[in-house]
């Protein structure tokens, strides 16, 4: 199956998702000092090519998530991972266990952040066992501690975790801004979907070059 996005066509592609959605992409807020970047599971398991859970969009954003972490930590913001994980012996995949053929273990090479990706010591790797990386963890009193109002949300599946988590800080009073050219999933029509709602209903939707000049700015 032919990719839905490459590195050669992200760019174009992003200004016409960012066009489609347009009339409903209607809340053109700011990065502010507060802002935390959240990774989402850009772990191998889900960026392998031969992963059972490969995502295609994956590799394609890699970097321009780098790009933001890059920034993020020049600013002196927090960057913070999730990595979606489950321990078989504990049996907390619940209904996800049979929902997906396969499952990412717990301290297996296939659960870590990619090398590129790698966090610094002292920077915070949520461990979450469903789509959101609010459901069941930390995340919220991390950020309520750090003050954060406004989370970046990049990674993977657009669709899914990345979604989840979006509302679920929407939910909370978090501004949420949703780079469509820094999450990615395993088909246009998923990816773009997801846009739609966000966009309505609980983020902005922008891209990475608007966030990197916005923190430039902030310094």
């Amino acid at each position: 199956m032919k990719p839905y996005v490459t590195p050669q066509t992200l760019e174009v592609a992003t200004g016409r998702w960012l066009e489609t959605i347009k009339p409903y992409n209607t809340h053109d807020f700011r990065l502010s000092p507060t802002s935390a970047l959240l990774i989402v599971d850009m772990q191998k398991f889900f960026l392998d090519p031969e992963s059972p859970t490969y995502t295609e969009g994956g590799p394609v954003i890699l970097p321009n998530v780098v790009a933001l972490q890059t920034a993020f930590r020049l600013a002196g913001m927090p960057v913070i991972y999730t990595c979606h994980v489950h321990d078989a012996s504990l049996n907390d995949a619940g209904i996800m266990g049979w929902w997906w053929k396969g499952m990412c273990i717990e301290g297996s090479p296939e659960s870590e952040v990619i090398a590129e990706l790698s966090p610094l010591p002292g920077e915070k790797q949520i461990l979450k066992h469903r789509y959101s990386a609010f459901y069941n963890t930390d995340l919220e009193t991390v950020l309520r501690v750090l003050k954060v109002e406004d989370v970046v949300i990049t990674g993977v599946m657009t669709n899914l975790c990345c979604e989840s988590t979006a509302r679920d800080a929407y939910y909370r009073d978090y501004r949420v801004h949703f780079p469509a050219d820094a999450t990615g999933s395993i088909c246009e029509e998923m990816h773009v979907a997801s846009l739609f709602g966000l966009a309505l209903g609980f983020a902005r939707v922008t891209k990475t070059s608007i966030l990197l000049d916005e923190l430039n700015q902030l310094k």
